[in-house]
């Protein structure tokens, strides 16, 4: 069994949160961890849901603030919800994942946690204006 290390980092490389989750599969594709992550998250916040959400992806009907999302009220959120949300996310460069010291590039390539048990997830800030 193998423990990941779920990292967040700015564009600069500078790390924002991290956690990990132990007892996973020796390998994983990138689909799977993005969906492990969210349900992960999804649940810390509705153990005890606050008007704030801390996850990879934005909420339905939430406001982007720093480092999180606003929620028009406490809510519970679905992961499900969410993780489509990720993957859409991925597959249109709203970020990207790194493994040990290279960008994965597809919801289908599989990751040896034995060899790369660190994930970086870095998300990508669309310019004003442009």
């Amino acid at each position: 069994m193998a423990t990941v290390t779920f990292r967040d980092e700015t564009a600069a490389g500078r790390p924002v949160t991290e956690w990990q989750v132990a007892g996973l599969p020796e390998r994983m594709t990138v689909r799977e961890l993005i969906r492990l992550r969210v349900r992960e998250e999804v649940a810390r916040h509705n153990a005890r849901p606050t008007d704030r959400f801390d996850g990879l992806v934005r909420p339905d009907d939430a406001e982007t603030e720093l480092n999180g999302y606003r929620l028009r009220e406490p809510r519970r959120i679905d992961w499900e919800r969410q993780a489509e949300i990720a993957e859409h996310a991925f597959l249109v460069n709203g970020f990207f994942v790194l493994a040990g010291d290279r960008q994965v590039e597809s919801l289908d390539e599989t990751v040896d946690l034995t060899a790369d048990p660190g994930l970086v997830f870095v998300k990508l800030v669309a310019l004003a204006g442009g």
